[in-house]
């Protein structure tokens, strides 16, 4: 996956109120074990220490790592390195190493590692489909950005279609996630909270310890009890607790499969299309002594019933592209 493809896909654990944009926590600085890398600068010898220290303190497989051989790889091929830059194939190997299939390396101005062993996914284009009167219809893209303001833009977008193409007498409405590579959940969920309807709607669950509730509650997307986006306006439908159908395809990942786990396990609800490309997992940031950041895997996530997903998330119903729109009219009509 590329860079930007690797970007795209995470979905951020939020630390705080701040959600994604929240400034990364810094990682912590005693090393389970400290050893010099082979023929390595000191800059580059601590650096590997720190990286791998990080991670064996953090990541969501710790547990089950063994962090003898790891750590022996990635020095191996450290050995020699004299810069930072020098070291990306180590952490290149760490990453592959940690088998979360998510955790990624952000570079001081730009740039950075992808994981070598994400999943790679990929799907028909999506245009939005023709879709009677008596349905409704929103569209939940990918969204990235760290401009002020414009997770809000982004939410009240998404409500606005809903506003549109509310009406009286929908026999229930079609949530479209295909093609959402993810980025930032929490406008996503603020968005479709209308039609997701209010209280938990999934749980980031740790390896250890309680696991963290997301939720929607009057226009807000919530992690905890900490609003991380608020709609301007909170829509409320004319008809509460519709029935829904999802739409998924394989290139749904990370915060657009943490959309789809939204909609698990509700009433009313039901899936069609193709299994998601199998990132439903959730990352933290970890600030590295040069101010780059290592975004590990430390969460599943799971739905308001707690079943815990952590892979490709299949539907219920299993179709092509030409059959998934037609299937989920028939279906919502079906009541």
């Amino acid at each position: 996956m590329s860079w930007r493809g690797a970007w795209i896909g995470v979905v951020v654990l939020s630390l705080g109120c701040g959600g994604a944009s929240t400034a990364p926590s810094t990682a912590g600085t005693s090393s389970p074990t400290l050893s010099p890398v082979p023929n390595a600068s000191r800059l580059a010898s601590d650096y590997t220490n720190e990286v791998v220290a990080t991670m064996q303190t953090n990541s969501i497989n710790r547990s089950r790592i063994d962090w003898t051989d790891f750590r022996g790889q990635v020095f191996q091929q450290a050995q020699g390195a004299q810069t930072i830059r020098d070291l990306f194939p180590a952490i290149s190997l760490a990453l592959a190493l940690l088998d979360d299939h998510h955790s990624f390396y952000q570079a001081v101005g730009g740039g950075g590692l992808g994981n070598p062993r994400a999943p790679r996914c990929s799907a028909s284009p999506v245009t939005v489909p023709p879709v009677p009167a008596d349905i409704g219809y929103v569209r939940v893209e990918e969204f990235s950005s760290s401009v002020p303001g414009a997770d809000r833009e982004f939410a009240d977008a998404i409500q606005a279609q809903i506003r549109s193409r509310d009406a009286a007498n929908l026999a229930g409405w079609i949530v479209d996630v295909r093609s959402n590579r993810g980025g930032n959940m929490w406008p996503m969920v603020a968005g479709v909270g209308a039609v997701l309807g209010e209280g938990v709607a999934g749980y980031f669950v740790p390896p250890s310890g309680a696991p963290t509730a997301w939720s929607y509650q009057a226009g807000a997307a919530l992690s905890g009890t900490s609003e991380i986006v608020r709609t301007s306006q909170p829509y409320v439908l004319r008809a509460a607790a519709p029935r829904v159908a999802v739409l998924t395809d394989n290139f749904v990942a990370s915060s657009g499969e943490a959309v789809v786990v939204s909609f698990r396990a509700r009433a009313n609800t039901r899936s069609f299309g193709a299994a998601t490309c199998g990132q439903s997992t959730a990352n933290a940031p970890f600030r590295l002594s040069d101010g780059a950041t290592l975004q590990l895997t430390t969460a599943l996530m799971a739905d308001r019933n707690r079943t815990a997903y952590g892979g490709s998330i299949a539907p219920d119903e299993a179709l092509s592209d030409t059959d998934v729109v037609p299937r989920a009219i028939a279906w919502l009509r079906s009541q």
